[in-house]
């Protein structure tokens, strides 16, 4: 039983890495994409017209959105939320199982 509690950890902080590596991936990616863009818009324009910037703001709310998700900084649908419920449901089946 214990070999199985400490395999199922393991799964779980394998699975929380990956998410964390993906984020990164993204922020990176992001970091270095955006900036190329700003180097091509000063280069062509010298910044009379920051086109770069909507670029920067449309993925920059991705971004946010997967930090959100990757972080559960979500306060309605986070993972506190979720392992209420789950508990809840569980509750209430084993309530329902009683009685037929």
């Amino acid at each position: 039983m214990e070999n199985l509690n400490k395999e199922s950890r393991y799964i779980k902080a394998k699975e929380r890495v990956d998410v964390l590596k993906k984020f990164y991936a993204n922020l990176w990616t992001y970091i270095m994409v955006i900036s190329a863009l700003a180097l091509i818009n000063y280069l062509t324009n010298g910044f009379r017209y920051m086109w770069f910037l909507w670029a920067a703001f449309g993925w920059g709310i991705g971004v946010i959105f997967h930090a959100i998700g990757t972080f559960n900084l979500n306060p309605f649908f986070g993972k506190s939320w979720e392992e209420r419920k789950i508990k809840e449901f569980m509750e209430e089946d084993e309530k329902t199982k009683k009685w037929k």
